[in-house]
């Protein structure tokens, strides 16, 4: 087996395509009255599912976390250390929820973290290098 990709589960579709769309900056050419959107973002497939539409799919009701969860993160990388500050302030400026302003880790890493509409931790990383150089 080989990983395809990953998924969230939204309850509130139009929402979440405007924010990974207009705020992280995801090309999504689903419109934002769909059930399922898939994109590719840097060779990872990236899919929201309808709740309600995936419940119907499987017959079974499921119970999920609200308010700000952390079950998983989403992890998005940049090439700098600015960037990292840059982009934590573009993104809250553009609606993203903040959770930890840019800091620098004991381990040399820059990282910062902001939830999604839904309460998905979106981590924002940098090794002060480009990705996998």
């Amino acid at each position: 087996m080989k990983l395809d990709g990953f998924g969230l589960f939204v309850k509130d579709m139009a929402t979440m395509v405007r924010f990974y769309r207009d705020v992280l900056g995801f090309e999504i050419k689903e419109s934002e009255d769909t059930q399922n959107v898939y994109l590719i973002k840097d060779n990872t497939l990236f899919m929201l599912y309808g709740r309600d539409n995936f419940e119907k799919m499987t017959s079974r009701k499921y119970e999920y976390v609200k308010g700000l969860n952390a079950h998983f993160e989403i992890a998005l990388y940049v090439d700098t250390f600015d960037e990292i500050d840059k982009t934590f302030a573009d993104v809250v400026s553009k609606g993203a929820t903040p959770v930890l302003e840019p800091t620098t880790e004991p381990w040399g890493q820059r990282t910062c973290y902001i939830a999604d509409p839904e309460g998905n931790l979106i981590e924002i990383g940098s090794l002060n290098k480009p990705f996998r150089s």
